[in-house]
């Protein structure tokens, strides 16, 4: 492991106990799902409207 890739990891998770960084894992995992989940909505909306604009 490089320095540079130890350091961000240690100011990241330094000062956390171990069910902390995982709490935290899953957290960033939920919020990747999400932001999935937001982006797909968006891109029907986005059809939805063009459909009712009469954009196919």
């Amino acid at each position: 492991m490089i320095e540079q890739t130890f350091c961000c990891w240690r100011k990241e998770y330094g000062g956390m106990r171990v069910n902390q960084a995982k709490l935290l894992k899953e957290f960033d995992t939920e919020d990747s799902r999400l932001e999935r989940a937001v982006a797909d909505l968006i891109v029907d909306k986005q059809t939805l409207k063009e459909d009712v604009e009469g954009k196919y």
